[in-house]
């Protein structure tokens, strides 16, 4: 069961319509790193997960990124309030789609599912939520950066401020499964490379915590361990001669 309450959960006012920076505001509604797709993600990551505590976390967390869409809808439909004051060039997408939100990128690319990030394993989930909050902080503080409305950094701000709690939410997940710093997961055992650090790019070589004891094995100059491998058969093309008319 859903409700929705039509109070934003911070004011969402624009003082200076941009039907410009409406465009921009796009990457956050119908962009890879938008709203929509993390929503969608954490929901259904949510199904996913046995730990109920988890499987809490993320439902919570996609309620409010759907909260969020919602502010960066009103967002662009503020900024697009007086597009017919604008030239075309400005903002050519709300030109022809009209004003308000729409599911499009900046660029006019169409959301896709193809966004949606989930694989079934709570561990590999939440590592690629940690990542694709940094993603959208990212793409919050560009558009901060580009904007001359205070109304609207509030919102931004507000925004961008939001990933990280949801970042550190999900690292606190993973620690309590001991999984934070543990590249292990899953049932599969892995093989006896799996200390084993490849010297491949050559010149001025860097040497880390990445590549040193005691955790990693360094090879300096590594050597292929395998055969080469048997050719491809294909008699018909390369070894017979057409037939004679």
């Amino acid at each position: 069961m859903f409700f929705h309450r039509k109070e934003t959960i911070i004011p969402v006012e624009v003082k200076s319509p941009d039907p410009r920076f409406g465009q921009f505001l796009l990457e956050q509604f119908g962009g890879a790193t938008g709203e929509l797709t993390a929503a969608l993600t954490y929901w259904v990551q949510s199904f996913h997960v046995t730990d109920a505590g988890v499987r809490d976390m993320l439902q919570d967390i996609a309620i409010e990124e759907f909260s969020h869409l919602e502010m960066v809808g009103k967002l662009i439909e503020q900024h697009t309030s007086k597009l017919d004051q604008t030239p075309v060039y400005e903002a050519p997408l709300f030109r022809i789609r009209g004003m308000g939100p729409h599911f499009v990128d900046s660029q006019g690319n169409t959301w896709t599912a193809a966004y949606i990030n989930e694989g079934g394993n709570v561990v590999r989930d939440l590592r690629s939520d940690i990542a694709a909050e940094a993603g959208a902080r990212q793409t919050y503080e560009a558009l901060i950066k580009a904007c001359s409305d205070d109304g609207t950094k509030n919102v931004l701000t507000h925004l961008l401020t939001r990933e990280i709690t949801h970042a550190n939410m999900f690292m606190q997940a993973l620690k309590k499964m001991g999984k934070l710093e543990d590249p292990y997961f899953g049932t599969i055992q892995p093989d006896d490379t799996v200390d084993l650090v490849f010297n491949l790019s050559k010149g001025e070589d860097k040497r880390g915590p990445w590549n040193q004891e005691p955790l990693f094995r360094f090879e300096e100059n590594p050597k292929p361990r395998g055969n080469f491998p048997p050719g491809p058969v294909n008699p018909e093309d390369e070894k017979t001669k057409p037939l004679a008319a």
